[in-house]
């Protein structure tokens, strides 16, 4: 089983009882779910993902008039449920289970306790942590607070900032990948090389997500979560096999021609979203172009391969 159907089946099991039953005058004022830090969150997880870092339970979030009322009442109750602990293996590890302030969840990702205030705000914002901040389910929002910050974050990213993001990571994409890469190779550096195309699938990555308006997860879920992107899902394929092919002479030149490949594919997907009309084959001026639909002075100002994180 999952664990985003283990938590729902554990809420039904025994948090609506609890809630219900312990504090019914605040049901309506609890939102429920599994959001956050962990492969189950994003529904990535297997067998293999529950060897540490992966506790039984769910997530309930409290406004700050709650918390006050009963945040360390319905804390002492969720921890007397009966749910398994987790094999805590990291020192990083933190549980996003149990009771939280809705504030206090939504600052650690954006650090502002909700939603960015402006454009700069919303640049500084690393996507792994907008992605974690808005994964997973809620399965009860009767107050719908904590809901109306995750579907601002979800889907009100300025657009001036996704184009900021993406001018930067199509310009880095040429760097990388069209221009560094092969230079590396004629100069025989081939660990730079591969440092190089490295460099390359991070900014696809990035650029693909940004083109379907979604957060990329962290990178070692960056590929899976590709899988069921709208556009450009298919480039999972070949961004992995420019990461795991042989380096050999052959595979070096057949790692260019797919790179390329990779980037005549984004540009077909610029073109159709009407953020760049040229033809050319180098992805340099197609990020002038993108960024040139900027009207945010601030964002205009910056240096193209200034693009957050």
């Amino acid at each position: 089983m999952r664990g985003l159907e283990e938590a729902r089946r554990l809420y039904e099991r025994y948090g609506v009882d609890m809630i219900e039953r312990l504090f019914p005058a605040y049901a309506g004022r609890i939102a429920v779910g599994l959001v956050g830090h962990g492969s189950e969150c994003f529904g990535f997880d297997d067998e293999l993902s529950r060897d540490h870092d992966f506790p039984e339970g769910f997530c309930l979030w409290i406004d700050d008039e709650t918390d006050r009322a009963v945040g360390v009442e319905l804390s002492r109750a969720y921890r007397s449920l009966p749910l398994k602990k987790a094999a805590e293996r990291s020192a990083l590890s933190e549980s996003s289970r149990g009771v939280r302030r809705i504030r206090d969840f939504y600052e650690r990702y954006t650090g502002c306790g909700g939603v960015p205030a402006d454009a700069m705000q919303w640049l500084a914002l690393p996507s792994h942590a907008l992605a974690e901040a808005t994964n997973g389910e809620v399965f009860r929002d009767d107050q719908g607070l904590f809901s109306s910050i995750r579907e601002t974050l979800l889907h009100g990213m300025p657009e001036d900032v996704r184009l900021k993001k993406l001018a930067a990571r199509v310009i880095a994409m040429a760097q990388a990948g069209q221009y560094n890469y092969p230079r590396c190779v004629r100069h025989g550096e081939y660990g730079a090389a591969m440092l190089a195309m490295a460099e390359f699938v991070t900014a696809a990555c990035g650029a693909v997500y940004l083109l379907n308006r979604r957060h990329m997860p962290y990178y070692k879920w960056q590929l899976r979560g590709m899988e069921g992107l709208e556009r450009l899902s298919e480039l999972r394929e070949a961004l992995d096999f420019l990461l795991t092919a042989e380096n050999d002479e052959q595979g070096r030149i057949l790692k260019s021609a797919v790179a390329e490949d990779v980037c005549a594919a984004v540009v077909r997907e610029l073109k159709a979203q009407h953020l760049t009309h040229g033809n050319w084959d180098y992805l340099e001026p197609h990020a002038f172009e993108i960024a040139s639909h900027i009207e945010t002075p601030a964002l205009r100002a910056m240096h193209i391969m200034d693009g957050g994180a």
